[in-house]
């Protein structure tokens, strides 16, 4: 056995890294739904049996959508290394990794969007049309409501995505639980330290599950 192997991980230590995993998960969340519920709805109104037709828009988004998606997360995150340098000065640490995070996130919850957006009956366009609706307003108060439980779950989906990307953001030095997994549990031999981040994360995902899923179900009954 490694004389390191002894150096156990301190409840400060892991109070501190949780909280740097929150606070990764909770500001690319924040950023990520932003960028992809505009994405996702200007998929779904510039599609070509959309609310506002325009190919060559929908086909640049879908394209970009695709090529972002198809890209393993540790992949995008060494790729942009120049960009989160140039965007928070630093390659290292919680901040940065928000940048990558966000960024492969947001396509994400852009197609989840599209997909939750698309599965509202026509009907309920059709009705908004006659009474007169804009387009904003279709979204706004038809659309959007409608889906709101399809969408709580595609955030649920998205939270959990982020939580497992950001424990591989930790293998490049980006902190959180992934990062004690690494630095302790794999690098040190540290089997405590890797049973009590699997078992964090496997915690964290099933609350974030179980909350979902009645916010959802909360939110189809209104």
């Amino acid at each position: 056995m490694r004389p390191d192997a002894l150096t156990l991980i301190t409840p400060e230590q892991f109070l501190q890294e949780l909280g740097a995993t929150f606070y990764m998960v909770g500001v690319s969340l924040f950023f990520g739904a932003i960028l992809g519920l505009a994405i996702g709805v200007l998929l779904v109104a510039t599609r070509p049996r959309g609310i506002l037709p325009q190919r060559a828009v929908f086909v640049v988004l879908s394209t970009i959508v695709n090529i972002v998606r198809s890209l393993p997360f540790i992949i995008l995150l060494v790729a942009i290394i120049p960009f989160t340098r140039l965007l928070v000065g630093t390659t290292i640490g919680a901040n940065a990794a928000i940048v990558p995070l966000t960024i492969m996130v947001a396509p994400y919850i852009a197609r989840l969007v599209e997909n939750s957006l698309l599965d509202v009956p026509p009907g309920i366009v059709e009705a908004a049309r006659a009474m007169g609706a804009t387009p904003w307003q279709i979204f706004v108060r038809f659309l959007l409501p409608e889906a709101r439980g399809s969408l709580i779950l595609a955030l649920t989906t998205a939270s959990i995505g982020l939580l497992d990307a950001s424990a591989m953001a930790g293998t490049v030095g980006a902190g959180g639980i992934g990062d004690l997994a690494i630095s302790y549990g794999y690098q040190r031999f540290d089997g405590i330290a890797m049973l009590v981040t699997v078992v964090t994360l496997i915690v964290i995902v099933q609350v974030i599950q179980l909350i979902g899923t009645r916010l959802a179900r909360r939110a189809r009954r209104e």
